[in-house]
């Protein structure tokens, strides 16, 4: 079972701040310009709707979500509920998440270390784009991939 991670607080103060920018329907974009959107999902422990700003990542015409940070809330909240509401510059849509095999999670990672996550997130990580596959499919376990399919 992979070990859970804390979002270190830098990471906290611009969430907080990011997350009302974009529900003031501000539309908002993270590193290299990729979208940026609020998850909301349902907490596993209180079933209360839990908001957090994410970034979601395309590649080959597919979503995903990647968790910098390991297994953090949002991770373990998705992981019970399945499902989320991705919301951006007033519109949202309802999703079905579904979490990666490490195998295929791997290729998501590389493919995003490839084309550049920043490096303040990127050592987060602890592989790099030459990294092996093997060692891609570790960093997997401990930094969580999701797929997104509209419902």
């Amino acid at each position: 079972m992979a070990t859970t991670s804390a979002v270190p607080r830098f990471a906290r103060v611009g969430n907080a701040v990011t997350t009302t920018l974009l529900r003031a329907g501000v539309k908002m974009a993270g590193p290299g310009g990729v979208p940026m959107y609020l998850l909301t999902v349902r907490g596993r422990k209180s079933g209360q709707p839990r908001t957090t700003p994410i970034v979601v990542l395309e590649r080959d015409g597919k979503r995903y979500l990647v968790s910098p940070y390991g297994i953090v809330d949002w991770v373990r909240n998705i992981r019970a509920a399945g499902e989320a509401t991705l919301t951006r510059a007033r519109r949202s849509e309802q999703v079905r998440v579904v979490e990666l095999p490490p195998k295929e999670a791997a290729l998501v990672l590389k493919s995003s270390l490839e084309h550049g996550i920043p490096s303040f997130l990127a050592k987060y990580f602890e592989v790099t784009a030459q990294s092996s596959p093997e060692e891609f499919e570790q960093a997997a376990v401990k930094h969580p991939v999701f797929s997104l399919e509209r419902k």
